[in-house]
């Protein structure tokens, strides 16, 4: 088939949605390279990201363009063999079974820490800010925790179980401003290593460990972005685990990104590049993998806040690229650009949410009172 008559069907989708090929706005695709067209059509999602990461296309406004596209829900208008093979291997297949726990790990959280402190600011925290009365990206982060802390009502004393703790900032501002001891677990060698040198000193115990394995029981959980990464087949033993471990009258926060949808795999080029065997919740797939297990007490979406730490995040990544492209090849910065840029578009035109629900074993006597 002839490359124009692949440039055609691309033209032809983009009709409505106020994006031109080679136009004068800043959301319009600058294609460099004909087989572009050809790309797109044969691989979708995962030929538009490949071809970015290449250098095929170009767009000033990057986020804007992608978020057009969303809005005109083409993603649903090209379905291609990429899609059907990553549905029917995540449909069949548990793609994150323990032997798989660590591959995320590996491959995206162990990339190197300079990156992400170049990246997140302050303290290293890779989840939504809480922007509410902040007004940069360090002060988004601190109210996120404390949101966290005041909703699971922390006090001196509590034994606390972090999910997921990254680099272990959540523990250390609960130990520093609360008093609390905890555990944290990741299956990230970086992470561990690093929370264990920030959290030296304090009640803090951090361990390389899948969730699975957890036995013991405390006062408090949480877990923050890291539900993403369980997939549906495992969400009833995520929360059975949880409950085992979470004392009758203890509190459980979840945060965590979720879907409008209920699916079984995730973007294939976010699968391919970004985030291994991950995929996003939806509210029927949290709600039937906790029904018996707890009472549901608050379920707070502040989704509109991520597109706002996204672009923080963007913008320190460019801001740094002078030192980091002494570690990582320009095609890793055209790559990691463009997984913030379609991330926060996915976030502005609402296809993807931002949940923190707190849960009980039992019900709060007398009603649970929401922190906002």
């Amino acid at each position: 088939m002839a490359l124009t008559t692949f440039k055609h069907r691309i033209m032809g989708l983009l009709d409505g949605t106020g994006i031109q090929v080679d136009g004068p706005h800043p959301w319009d695709f600058q294609v460099h390279n004909p087989h572009f067209y050809r790309r797109v059509i044969a691989h979708g999602s995962l030929g538009l990201g490949e071809s970015y990461m290449q250098g095929w296309w170009d767009a000033q406004d990057l986020d804007g363009l992608i978020y057009r596209l969303l809005m005109a829900n083409l993603e649903e208008r090209v379905l291609t063999f990429d899609m059907l093979l990553g549905f029917l291997h995540a449909r069949f297949f548990n793609l994150q079974k323990p032997a798989r726990a660590f591959d995320v790990g590996r491959r995206h959280y162990d990339m190197g820490n300079d990156l992400y402190k170049h990246m997140l600011g302050k303290r290293l925290i890779y989840s939504c800010g809480y922007w509410e009365k902040a007004e940069d990206l360090d002060a988004a982060q601190e109210a996120k925790l404390e949101l966290v802390f005041h909703k699971l009502g922390l006090k001196p004393g509590m034994c606390i179980l972090d999910i997921g703790c990254g680099w272990g900032e959540a523990l250390k501002l609960a130990a520093q401003r609360y008093g609390i001891t905890g555990v944290g677990i990741t299956v990230s060698e970086q992470q561990a290593e690093y929370a264990r040198h920030i959290c030296k000193g304090l009640p803090i115990e951090i361990r390389l460990q899948d969730y699975r394995s957890l036995g013991e029981q405390f006062d408090r959980i949480f877990s923050i972005g890291m539900f993403e990464h369980v997939g549906v087949k495992n969400y009833p033993t995520y929360m059975r685990v949880v409950r085992r471990c979470l004392r009758n009258d203890g509190l459980f926060l979840l945060h965590t990104i979720g879907g409008n949808k209920s699916v079984h795999d995730t973007d294939p080029w976010i699968a391919k590049y970004i985030f291994p065997n991950g995929m996003l919740p939806s509210i029927q797939q949290i709600a039937a993998a906790s029904e018996g297990l707890f009472v549901m007490e608050d379920w707070h979406n502040f989704s509109v806040h991520y597109d706002k730490t996204l672009q923080a995040w963007r913008r320190n990544f460019e801001n740094s690229w002078e030192v980091l492209k002494t570690q990582y090849t320009e095609t890793f910065q055209r790559m990691w650009r463009y997984y913030l840029s379609i991330s926060m578009a996915s976030f502005r035109a609402r296809k993807n949410q931002l949940w923190q629900i707190v849960f009980s074993p039992q019900g709060v006597p007398g009603g649970y009172v929401a922190a906002r």
